[in-house]
């Protein structure tokens, strides 16, 4: 059944440990008996509906949905430029109308609501407009990771029960690889949708006219069609991926409230106006571009598509189109300051850029900030909708020494409005940790823009949720004056070029050679990349090989960028117990420096 949404018992409440109590059609969940709100009577009747004179109906009340985002710009910013990709340029009242023939589209094919609808795309016009089309045609997006190779891919579709893949045609030979890994009858291949813009050189022999053809989908659809709007705005919109084993993938779901809400967020917290120009260095397939995507038809503002992150492109369309925000990894600042004087140009005006993933280097955002770029740095994860906290910068700090000032710039802050509360507290007593930038606590999300659960994994669910709040598994302390600054990765994860790598994934890998005995894999620091995956490996008795064999190993079965750079073959240190202590490793790698 696609429609994995709505089952006669939603899988984000079939659970025996939590207490359930029913408000008119909803119902809310509380983990501990002391989680339950006092006046639970009160909360059971809704008690506004107790003041007289007080009714609830569609004059004042209406699901939040982004897509009344889009459907405002085509009437407030009609006018104004939406997108624009090479020579190809629209406004909003022509996006609004290609998004409702697109889920015309969407329906005629089929879809229904609760449906998942995926992509495989770089940041294509196509993936901007799909970001409203699929929830207007009541389906659920997912965005893959378009660095995922076919194995991946394939383990996603068969979790997700995607019903249609929109693909870009530079990736259709790894779409069509992972369809031929599906393992039918259990496993519905999904439609195909190729997305191709003029002027781009086909990257293979394949014929894309054997399947259906996104521009052909919109021109066949109804403009006068009625949007299918959430019946409940804690309704699914997307589905996001997070890093895990190919067996255990983790399905992150955003709702339709939450994604208004932390666009909202996101739009205030990156100080976009009415005039921002945003060119697109995120992935749109990240958290769904950090909700930038839906946030940017908030305020008519304008996409910049562009097909590859380079320092070219970069300069020439911050030039050519005087762009005022962009984000991306440390990987895009570390990028672009490394970059030929001969692909730099002057930049109109200063541009502001926000930058996630690991700590950006203290010399890196010197460096941005010497050539015109004002650098703020936020922090979050898939499961809260991408950023949930920035380091708010305070006016005083502008006069302190250089140095001081940008390592005050790499901590992860403070939460934005759309979030209630982020606090650091032991994971065990729930205790806040003392804010004196010493005690360390696990990093931890309440609000509305924390995610609704993880798709098919009741238990996941249950234990990120564990004490009423959701646990980062990141290991921070907090600053007398409430800034959070993260220390480390509980879960050992490696942020290489903002992507997540689980290093259970690349050991289990490694495990698999022949040759390898013992293997353990821990991060080590990269100028470039942030983190690149480093491997401690012990070989069995009578074999002999080196590290790049072992690199090659991985790289022919994972993707390219999980694959560790550095290889270091030495007996494991153990505890009594004869568990490896990675923190030694980590000590090692560290030691190291850079790699690039």
């Amino acid at each position: 059944m696609n429609r994995i949404f709505h089952k006669t018992k939603p899988w984000f409440i079939r659970t025996t440990h939590f207490q359930t109590i029913r408000t008119g059609q909803h119902l809310r969940r509380y983990s501990q008996v002391s989680e339950l709100p006092e006046a639970a009577d009160d909360l059971r009747a809704e008690s506004w509906r107790s003041v007289e004179g007080l009714v609830r109906c569609s004059a004042n009340f209406v699901p939040l949905s982004p897509i009344s985002f889009l459907e405002r710009a085509a009437d407030v910013y009609r006018e104004r430029t939406s997108v624009v990709y090479r020579s190809l340029k629209y406004t909003w009242e022509e996006t609004h109308g290609r998004c409702v023939k697109l889920a015309s589209a969407l329906t005629q094919l089929g879809v229904k609501r609760g449906d998942v609808v995926a992509t495989l795309a770089p940041n294509v016009p196509a993936m901007q407009e799909l970001h409203f089309a699929v929830p207007m045609a009541g389906a659920i997006l997912c965005t893959f990771n378009t660095r995922h190779d076919s194995t991946m891919i394939a383990t996603l579709l068969t979790h997700s029960e995607t019903k249609i893949l929109f693909v870009d045609h530079q990736f259709l030979h790894t779409a069509l690889a992972a369809l031929n890994l599906l393992k039918p009858p259990h496993t519905k291949p999904p439609l195909i949708v190729t997305i191709t813009y003029e002027g781009t050189p086909p990257q293979s022999e394949l014929n894309t006219n054997a399947y259906h053809q996104y521009e052909s989908l919109i021109e066949g659809g109804v403009s006068g069609f009625n949007v299918v709007r959430p019946t409940d705005e804690w309704d699914p919109i997307s589905l996001n991926y997070t890093s895990g084993t190919t067996s255990r993938p983790k399905g992150v779901v955003y709702s339709h409230r939450g994604a208004y809400l932390n666009s909202i967020a996101t739009v205030f917290m990156h100080g976009m106006g009415a005039r921002t120009t945003y060119l697109w260095t995120v992935p749109m397939f990240h958290c769904n571009g950090w909700c930038v995507t839906w946030g940017l038809a908030a305020i008519g503002g304008t996409n910049i598509c562009i097909r590859r992150c380079d320092p070219k492109d970069i300069f020439d369309n911050i030039d050519l189109h005087k762009v005022t925000h962009m984000g991306g990894a440390p990987t895009v600042l570390n990028m672009i300051v490394n970059s030929p004087v001969t692909e730099r140009k002057p930049l109109p005006h200063k541009v502001e850029i926000m930058t996630g993933g690991a700590p950006p280097p203290p010399l890196i955002l010197s460096k941005m900030e010497e050539l015109g770029f004002g650098v703020s740095h936020l922090y979050g994860l898939t499961e809260t909708y991408g950023p949930g906290t920035l380091c708010l910068w305070k006016p005083e700090w502008d006069s302190l020494p250089t140095e001081e000032r940008l390592k005050l710039k790499t901590r992860q802050g403070v939460r934005h409005l759309g979030l209630d509360s982020v606090d650091v507290k032991d994971p065990i007593t729930m205790e806040s940790v003392e804010c004196d930038g010493k005690a360390m606590g696990e990093v931890m999300f309440r609000g509305n823009t924390v995610m609704s659960g993880y798709l098919k994994d009741t238990k996941a669910t249950e234990e990120a949720f564990a004490g009423g709040w959701f646990r980062s598994g990141d290991l921070a302390v907090k600053h007398p004056d409430g800034y959070i600054e993260v220390k480390d990765r509980s879960k050992d994860i490696i942020i290489s070029g903002g992507e997540n790598i689980s290093t259970v994934e690349v050991e289990t890998v490694i495990y698999s050679h022949p040759a390898v005995l013992e293997v353990a894999v821990v991060a080590r620091p990269d100028n470039h990349w942030g983190q690149t995956p480093c491997a401690f490996v012990k070989l069995k008795d009578g074999f002999s090989v080196d590290g790049q064999e072992i690199i090659d190993y991985c790289r022919n079965r994972m993707p390219r960028y999980m694959a560790p750079k550095t290889v270091i073959f030495e007996d494991l240190p153990r505890t009594s117990t004869g568990k490896v202590q990675k923190f030694l490793l980590r000590e090692k790698a560290k030691a190291l420096g850079s790699i690039s």
